[in-house]
C-alpha cells in the first residue's frame, strides 16, 4: 500500500512509446548470470501472491515526524496485474477517506542483475512517475527503501510487506530522520483478496478533450519494427522485428500500459511503456522500461494536435547530448504508425531510427 502523494510516498500498487537506443533498451536476450549472480536468490516471482483484486483498510498518520498521534482511516480497492510473466506488475489503487479520494498506480519492475525490485509511483492528479524505491524479499518479508525529501528535510523511507497468505497480507510504511536508527510508521494497511470480482476503475478526474488521446491504441496489435542499427553515424543498415503489442486501459483511459514483444534476426525485444496524462498541463508523459534491466527511463513529454502525437526529451547518447522525438501518426481504427527520431543539432534536422506499424 502507500500513503497520499501529498507526503510523496510510493503506493504499493501500482506505460507507448516504443523507443530505440537508448530509450528502448534494444538488446539481445539477457546473458546467463555470472557465478556471483547464481548464488543470489532469484526473486522474479516474489509478487505472484499479489495478482488480483483486493479490499484494503488503511491507517495513515496525519503528520509524520512531528510526534503526532492522530491517525486517519480510509478504505479502498487495489487491483494488481501481471506483466512479463511476473517479472513486473502494475498495481492500481482507489482509496476514499476523510481527507478525500486517492487514485494512483505503482509500477514494480524486477532488475535481474541486482535481483532487486524497483517501485515507481504515479498519482492521477499529475501523471508524473516518481524515482525508484528499491529492495527485495528475504524469508517471506519484502523490504524496500529510498531517500527522499519530506518537508524540506532529507529522510529515509521504508516499506514492508509481511504476513503474506494466499488471500491476505500486511503493509507498513515508515520514515526515519536519523539515518535509519529509528523508524516511525505512518501508513499501515491490511489487504484481503476480493474473490470473483473485477477491480473497479476510479472516480476519474474531470473530463477534458485530451485525456483519451490514446484510446485508439487499446487492444492487441500485430507489430512490425524497423530499427536503424547505429543512429547518428550515417548508417543505412536497418534490422526488422515482428511480434505482438498489447495495450490496456488504466484510470479509465487517462493512462495506459503497453507490453511489446517482438523477434527478428537481431534478437528479441520485450518491454513496456507507461503513458500518464497530466490533467493540469494537459500533456502526456511516456515512460519506457526493458525486461533486460527493469530500469525505467526518463519520460518523454508531449501532446496530440491535429490527430498526430509528438513527444520530446533531451538525453545522453553515445557520450553526446541529443534531442529525441516520438511521433504517433496515420491513426485509423485498425492501424497506426510510430516513429522515433534523434537530432544532434538542436532540432534543426532529425534522423528517423525506429519505425513501428500496428495492425489490429
Amino acid at each position: 500500500m502507500t500513503s497520499f502523494p501529498a507526503i510523496r510516498i510510493y503506493v504499493l500498487a501500482t506505460v507507448l512509446v516504443i523507443l530505440s537506443q537508448p530509450l528502448i533498451a534494444v538488446s539481445q536476450t539477457a546473458k546467463a548470470p555470472d557465478n556471483r549472480q547464481t548464488e543470489m536468490r532469484d526473486g522474479q516471482h516474489d509478487f505472484d501472491f499479489n495478482f488480483g483484486t483486493w479490499r484494503t483498510h488503511i491507517k495513515r498518520l496525519r503528520s509524520p515526524l512531528t510526534n503526532s498521534r492522530e491517525w486517519i482511516e480510509s478504505s479502498g480497492t487495489v487491483v494488481v496485474s501481471k506483466i512479463w510473466n511476473g517479472r513486473a506488475n502494475l498495481e492500481e489503487i482507489n482509496i476514499d477517506g476523510p481527507t478525500g479520494h486517492l487514485e494512483g498506480l505503482t509500477l514494480r519492475l524486477y532488475h535481474p542483475e541486482s535481483r532487486q525490485w524497483y517501485f515507481h509511483w504515479a498519482s492521477s492528479n499529475d501523471g508524473t512517475l516518481s524515482p525508484a524505491m528499491v529492495g527485495e524479499f528475504k524469508n517471506g518479508i519484502g523490504e524496500f527503501y529510498d531517500q527522499e525529501t519530506f518537508k524540506g528535510r532529507a529522510i529515509f523511507a521504508r516499506q514492508i510487506y509481511s504476513e503474506i497468505t494466499s488471500n491476505s497480507y500486511h503493509f507498513e510504511q515508515a520514515f526515519s530522520d536519523d539515518g535509519g536508527k529509528t523508524w516511525e510508521p505512518n501508513w499501515i494497511a491490511t489487504l484481503n483478496r476480493e474473490l470473483d470480482k473485477q477491480g473497479t476503475q476510479s472516480h476519474g478526474a474531470k473530463e477534458d478533450n485530451h485525456q483519451h488521446d490514446f484510446d485508439f491504441n487499446f487492444g492487441s496489435w500485430q507489430t512490425h519494427v524497423s530499427r536503424l542499427t547505429h543512429p547518428l553515424t550515417a548508417s543505412k543498415i536497418w534490422v526488422e522485428y515482428d511480434g505482438l503489442s498489447v495495450v490496456r486501459k488504466v484510470w479509465g483511459g487517462r493512462a495506459s500500459l503497453l507490453e511489446l514483444e517482438v523477434d527478428g534476426p537481431a534478437g528479441h525485444i520485450q518491454g513496456m511503456g507507461l503513458r500518464l496524462y497530466n490533467s493540469e498541463s494537459h500533456r502526456w508523459s511516456l515512460n519506457w522500461a526493458s525486461s533486460v534491466d527493469g530500469i525505467m527511463n526518463q519520460p518523454m513529454i508531449g501532446e496530440f494536435k491535429n490527430e498526430r502525437g509528438e513527444f520530446f526529451d533531451q538525453e545522453p547518447f553515445n557520450g553526446r547530448t541529443i534531442f529525441a522525438r516520438n511521433g504517433f501518426l496515420d491513426i485509423t481504427p485498425n492501424s497506426s504508425r510510430f516513429e522515433q527520431a534523434f537530432s544532434d543539432d538542436g532540432g534543426k534536422t532529425w534522423e528517423t531510427n525506429w519505425v513501428m506499424t500496428f495492425k489490429r
